[in-house]
């Protein structure tokens, strides 16, 4: 069985961060709904779990991060073209989202980021693979 990956997202309104989402083309598996959290799925492997912010704290004794304040992480995902990469991020600032920089074109890469309702960034890119330098940095 391949690895599966499971990120979890506090968020404040669980119902409002489905409906940006479901904008933004993804799906949610019934099976692991309720009125506490949600499953994303991203793809064969990649889930994304959102999570109220009372139910998330009960993981955790650590203060849960407040996303337009402070970056707890960047979530990456890679799309099939530049095209694809202008998509997501359009379709997100229509559902909604922010732009916190300008698309980054390195010719081998493009990749372009925005902040969902809860400030978790998301940046979607892509990559040549027949372009890249021998070497980054």
């Amino acid at each position: 069985m391949a690895t599966q990956i499971f990120v979890n997202l506090a968020v404040k309104d669980l119902d409002r961060s489905v409906a940006f989402f479901t904008q933004l083309g993804y799906t949610f598996n019934p099976q692991f709904t309720n009125e506490k959290a949600t499953c994303m799925i991203i793809s064969d492997t990649i889930y994304v779990m959102l999570l109220t912010e009372p139910f998330f704290q009960t993981f955790t004794k650590k203060e849960i991060v407040d996303a337009h304040k402070a970056l707890e992480c960047s979530l990456a995902l890679s799309v099939d073209s530049k095209d694809a990469v202008n998509e997501m991020v359009d379709k997100a600032i229509a559902a909604g989202a922010t732009i916190p920089n300008p698309a980054t074109d390195h010719g081998f890469m493009y990749q372009h980021s925005f902040e969902d309702l809860d400030g978790h960034h998301w940046e979607f890119m892509w990559m040549d693979p027949k372009g890249m330098p021998e070497h980054l940095g």
